[in-house]
C-alpha cells in the first residue's frame, strides 16, 4: 500500500473523512458505494464498488455475443472503467478509465449514434485517447434502480461505417438487460 502521510480521526459516529486529493485521484464521488474489507494484519481496506464489475464474466459473454452478432467491437463499462471488451482493440480498451465524454453521456442518460463520415468528431471512450481510431459508435447508458451505472458501447473501425437502428436496438437491449440483472 502507498502511504499518503494523511492522518484522520474517527468521529463519535464511527465516520472518517477520505481526503479530497485521494477521492479525486480514485474518482470517488459523493454517494459512490465503497466495499469494506479487513486483512489478517488488521488493515481496513476501502474499495470502490462496481455493480457491473460483479457481473464481470456475464458482461464478457454479453460483449462477445454483441461482437459476434454485429461484427463491431463491443464494450461494457461501469461508471469509471471498461469492464468487458470483445473485438479489435481489446488490449487498448480493457480496464481503462473512461473519458469524461462517456461519463457525461451516462449522467445525461442520452443514447448516442454517431459516425465520423456524417457527424464529424466522435466521442473519445477512454481517457488519454483524444483522437479515436474508429469511424462509428453507439453509446447507451445502463440504468438500474433509476441510476446510470454504466454503458454499452459499439465501435466500428471500418472506413466510412455507419451505425443504424439495428445497432442502437441491440445496445438498448443489452443495457436494459444488464440494468435488470443489477436490480435483482
Amino acid at each position: 500500500m502507498k502511504a499518503t502521510g494523511i492522518v484522520r480521526r474517527i468521529d463519535e459516529l464511527g465516520r472518517v473523512v477520505i481526503p479530497k486529493e485521494i477521492r479525486r485521484t480514485l474518482r470517488i464521488r459523493e454517494g459512490d458505494p465503497l466495499e469494506i474489507f479487513t486483512d489478517r494484519e488488521g488493515e481496513v481496506i476501502l474499495k470502490k464498488y462496481s455493480p457491473i464489475g460483479e457481473l464481470g464474466d456475464f458482461a464478457s459473454e454479453y460483449a462477445e455475443s454483441l461482437h459476434q452478432a454485429l461484427g463491431h467491437t463491443a464494450l461494457i463499462c461501469d461508471k469509471d472503467n471498461v469492464i468487458a471488451v470483445s473485438g479489435s482493440g481489446k488490449r487498448d480498451l480493457i480496464d481503462k478509465s473512461l473519458h469524461e465524454d462517456i461519463e457525461q453521456i451516462m449522467a445525461s442518460r442520452e443514447r448516442v449514434v454517431r459516425s465520423a463520415s456524417t457527424d464529424g468528431k466522435l466521442f473519445s471512450v477512454v481517457s488519454g485517447d483524444e483522437t479515436p481510431d474508429y469511424s462509428a459508435e453507439v453509446i447507451v447508458p445502463i440504468i438500474a434502480s433509476g441510476d446510470a451505472i454504466g454503458a454499452v458501447i459499439l465501435l466500428s473501425r471500418e472506413s466510412g461505417a455507419t451505425m443504424n437502428t439495428t445497432e442502437l436496438k441491440a445496445c438498448e437491449t443489452a443495457a436494459h438487460f444488464m440494468g435488470k440483472q443489477m436490480e435483482t
